[in-house]
């Protein structure tokens, strides 16, 4: 589903170049579900945003689901996110004008999928919501806003579905819920989930973790009983 082959991410800041990413490589097979950690800085969100399309690597290639990211223009990537990828981060991006159905229906009518809202209805009763749909999100409590996120992410049924800090604005037994919930729902539908995370104990209900330090990674771990460090 994932691979990524010296990738390196050098942005311009006030200072000058900075390196983010520095060489990375890895792969990441359909239907896997990944934990991503690393300190404060590592990079684990550029990395996301590489995976995603929407930050080009400096170096490197990176092919998602047998496609080349560099072999498509701006409007190709952004139908390829469309069809392929879903995207869940931390602050929900709602757009606070539309109802929770409004928001969820939204990739689905860029895309003119004709049943848009029905589909949006079964995505919004799937994370528990049915009885949210006409409400606005400043009408919404912070789990049931990042359910909404969730189910628009899932409602075009991605292969992979990236998740940033999902629960960073939640508190404790709402993260819990909600995380569940993603677990869930990529499980049933056989998605491919890449979670970046500073809870050790989300990356325990993950098939494998990667471990990103200064833009490389320096672990991965498949399982209990094999380990390995770069």
């Amino acid at each position: 589903m994932i691979r990524m082959d010296g990738v390196h991410l050098t942005l311009e800041g006030a200072a000058g170049a900075v390196n983010i990413l520095r060489g990375v490589d890895f792969k990441i097979g359909s239907g896997e579900t990944v934990g991503l950690i690393g300190p404060s800085g590592s990079g684990k969100t550029s990395l996301l945003m590489t995976v995603a399309g929407l930050e080009r690597p400096t170096l490197g290639k990176i092919s998602i689901a047998g496609t080349d990211l560099a072999s498509l223009n701006e409007d190709g990537l952004a139908l390829f996110r469309r069809k392929t990828i879903g995207i869940v981060f931390q602050n929900f991006h709602l757009i606070p004008t539309m109802t929770a159905l409004e928001n969820v229906a939204v990739p689905l009518e860029l895309a003119e999928i004709r049943d848009a809202t029905q589909r949006a209805r079964e995505a919004l009763e799937a994370v528990g919501l049915a009885h949210r749909l006409g409400h606005y999100p400043g009408e919404l409590s912070g789990g049931e806003e990042q359910r909404v996120a969730i189910a628009r992410a899932f409602v075009g049924e991605p292969k992979l579905l990236l998740a940033d800090e999902p629960t960073g604005n939640l508190d404790s037994a709402t993260g819990d819920s909600v995380m569940a919930l993603l677990f869930d729902l990529a499980a049933k539908r056989g998605t491919t989930l890449v979670l970046v995370t500073h809870e050790l104990a989300l990356t325990e209900r993950c098939g494998r973790l990667l471990r990103l330090e200064d833009g490389r990674i320096v672990e991965d771990r498949t399982a209990p009983t094999r380990r390995v460090v770069r």
